[in-house]
C-alpha cells in the first residue's frame, strides 16, 4: 500500500501505522543500517575508527550531540548525512504548525482539530529531506528567533485575546518538531539564549511570555562548535554543555590518503578542466603534504587550525593555473608543473592564520616556507637526501646533474612556457631524466614532473641556487652564483 494516498486520521488508524520518537526513529534504521553494514556517511573520510562510532553509540543511546572540531572538519556534513537516518515518510496534521503526530498531538490548537474532526482529520507526509532544520548561531539571535513570541497582528486580524496560545508565533526550535535540528557555531549564541534551551534540552518544554505551555517537543538536537571560539568568541555555558549527553571530538585527516581522497571529492573541477589538465599523483600528494606542514607551522596559529578548504581551492587554483598556462599558448592538454604552486599563493595566505611571527614574516613568505618544506618532503620520498650522501661512500646520483651546473649552465622556467619549451628546458640538464628513468618504481609518464622535482628539490638543500623572479624561476650552481655576487659587490665598493 502507498502510505502517501493515506489523507485522514481514520485511514492511518486502518493501516497499522506506529508512530514513534525521532530518537528512537533515528536507532531502530541505524541497528538496521548496522546489520546490513550500509555505508550512512558517504563521502566522510578518516572517521571510519573515531568519529563514527561515536556518533552511532550516540544514536543508540538517543543523545542529543556536540560535535567539536577545528574549521572544515566535515562537522556540517555529518549533521546533514544524519537525514539518511530517518523515516522516508511520516504522517502530519494537515496545517499545523508544529509537524504534529497525529496519535500524539502536542498543541491545543491541534488538540481541538481533533475533537471537532475525530478520524475525518486530514493529514498530509513528511518527507525526511524536510525534517532537517539548520540555524547559524550569530549575536544577533534573539530568544523570539528561537522559541516564539506574541503576534500581535495575529491577535488583531483574528480577534483574540493575548491570553489565547492561538496568538503566539512560534520560533525555529518548536517548527522543528518532529526534526534534526542543527545549531552550528553554538558558543556564538549570546549566554542569555543558550539559557532558553535549558528546558527543551531537559524536558521538552517551552515558555513563551507569559504562556503556562508544555510542550513535549520531539527534536534530536545537533549542535556544533569549534574550540577556538570557546575564547575568541564566547562559549557554551556549563549548565547547557551539562544537558548535551555527547560530545563527540572531530579531527583532520591522518594520512595523505585520505586527505587526497577528501580534496578530489570536494574541489569543483569543471569537466573540462579534467579533460584538459593532468595533475600527476606527486603534485597531489606535494599539495597535501602543504597542508600537513602548515598545521604544524611554528608561523601559523595551531588553535585557530588550518581547515581542509586549503587543499580544496589550492587544487582548484592549481588546475587553473596549468589551465590559463595551456590557454595562453594554444594547447589543448597540458599537465600541471611545479612552477604552477606559485599560483595557489592566495589559496594558502586566505586560509591561514598566523601568529606574531608568523606576521612578522609575513603571509606571502610563510607561503613559500610552507612550500619549500613541502618540496623537501616529497623529494625525499623518491630520492636519496643529498646531505646524507656528503657523509657515505655511496656513489652519488646527482653528480651528473651538479657537473652540469658547476660549468656555468643555467637554466630559467618561465611560468607560461608551453610545453615544448618546457620540456626542452629541462632535457638540457645532464643526467636529471636519467635519474627518474633509473627509479624503477617511478611512472616514467609523469619523468618530467619528478624532474622538476628534483631540481627544486636539490635547491631546498642547496646543491644548486633557486632564484624566483616575477615570472620565472632560475637554477644555476651555487658556487659560481655566489662568486658572481662577490665580483658585482666589488665593483660596488670601487
Amino acid at each position: 500500500m502507498n502510505i502517501k494516498s493515506i489523507k485522514t486520521l481514520g485511514e492511518l488508524k486502518k493501516s497499522g501505522y506506529i508512530s514513534k520518537p525521532i530518537k528512537y526513529e533515528l536507532r531502530d534504521n541505524l541497528i538496521e543500517a548496522l546489520k546490513k553494514k550500509k555505508n550512512l556517511f558517504e563521502g566522510v573520510y578518516g572517521f571510519d575508527t573515531t568519529v563514527i562510532p561515536d556518533i552511532q553509540r550516540a544514536i543508540l543511546s538517543r543523545h542529543n550531540i556536540l560535535l567539536l572540531g577545528l574549521r572544515g572538519q566535515a562537522k556540517t556534513r555529518i549533521a546533514r548525512l544524519l537525514v539518511n537516518l530517518l523515516d522516508e515518510y511520516i504522517p502530519v496534521i494537515k496545517d499545523t504548525d508544529l509537524n504534529e503526530d497525529p496519535f500524539n498531538p502536542i498543541s491545543k490548537s491541534a488538540m481541538r482539530l481533533l475533537d471537532e474532526l475525530g478520524d475525518e482529520t486530514p493529514i498530509s507526509w513528511m518527507h525526511r529531506s524536510e525534517r532537517y532544520v539548520e540555524k547559524l548561531a550569530t549575536p544577533d539571535v534573539s530568544v523570539a528567533d528561537l522559541i516564539g513570541d506574541i503576534d500581535p497582528i495575529k491577535a488583531a486580524t483574528q480577534k483574540l485575546s493575548y491570553s489565547d496560545d492561538r496568538v503566539i508565533h512560534y520560533g525555529i526550535v518548536p517548527r522543528s518538531n518532529r526534526c534534526l535540528f542543527v545549531i552550528n557555531e553554538l558558543p556564538d549564541l549570546q549566554a542569555r539564549i543558550q539559557v532558553s534551551l535549558f528546558n527543551i534540552l531537559q524536558e521538552g518544554d517551552i515558555q513563551i511570555r507569559g504562556f503556562k505551555l508544555r510542550l513535549p517537543l520531539d527534536i534530536q538536537f545537533l549542535f556544533t562548535a569549534n574550540p577556538e571560539d570557546y575564547t575568541n568568541r564566547g562559549s557554551i555555558i556549563t549548565p547547557l554543555k551539562d544537558r548535551i549527553e555527547s560530545q563527540i571530538l572531530t579531527h583532520y585527516p591522518e594520512s595523505l590518503d585520505v586527505a587526497r581522497q577528501i580534496t578530489l571529492q570536494e574541489a569543483k573541477i569543471l569537466p573540462e578542466q579534467a579533460q584538459s589538465v593532468d595533475v600527476p599523483e606527486i603534485f597531489q600528494d606535494l599539495l597535501e603534504r602543504l597542508v600537513f606542514i602548515a598545521r604544524e607551522s611554528e608561523f601559523v596559529d595551531e588553535k585557530s587550525g588550518v581547515s581542509s578548504r586549503l587543499s580544496i581551492t589550492a587544487y582548484e587554483n592549481l588546475v587553473s593555473a596549468a589551465e590559463r598556462r595551456m590557454l595562453i599558448n594554444g594547447e589543448s592538454k597540458t599537465k600541471v608543473r611545479l612552477v604552477d604552486f606559485w599560483g595557489i599563493i592566495p589559496s594558502i595566505t586566505g586560509k591561514i592564520e598566523l601568529v606574531y611571527e608568523g606576521e612578522q614574516e609575513g603571509p606571502y613568505d610563510v607561503a613559500l616556507n610552507l612550500l619549500g618544506k613541502a618540496i623537501k618532503e616529497e623529494f625525499l620520498e623518491h630520492f636519496s637526501n643529498p646531505d646524507k650522501l656528503k657523509k657515505s661512500n655511496k656513489v652519488d646520483p646527482y653528480e651528473s646533474i651538479k657537473k652540469w651546473f658547476s660549468q656555468g649552465n643555467s637554466i630559467d622556467l618561465l611560468n607560461d612556457a608551453s610545453d615544448k619549451e618546457f620540456e626542452l628546458t629541462l632535457d638540457k640538464v645532464d643526467g636529471l631524466k636519467e635519474l627518474v628513468w633509473n627509479k624503477s618504481e617511478l611512472d616514467t609518464e609523469d619523468v618530467y614532473a619528478y624532474a622538476e622535482l628534483i631540481l627544486h628539490g636539490l635547491a631546498e638543500y642547496n646543491v644548486v641556487n633557486k632564484e624566483i623572479l616575477e615570472n620565472q624561476l632560475s637554477f644555476r650552481d651555487l658556487l659560481s652564483d655566489m662568486l658572481n655576487n662577490l665580483g658585482e659587490d666589488d665593483e660596488d665598493d670601487m
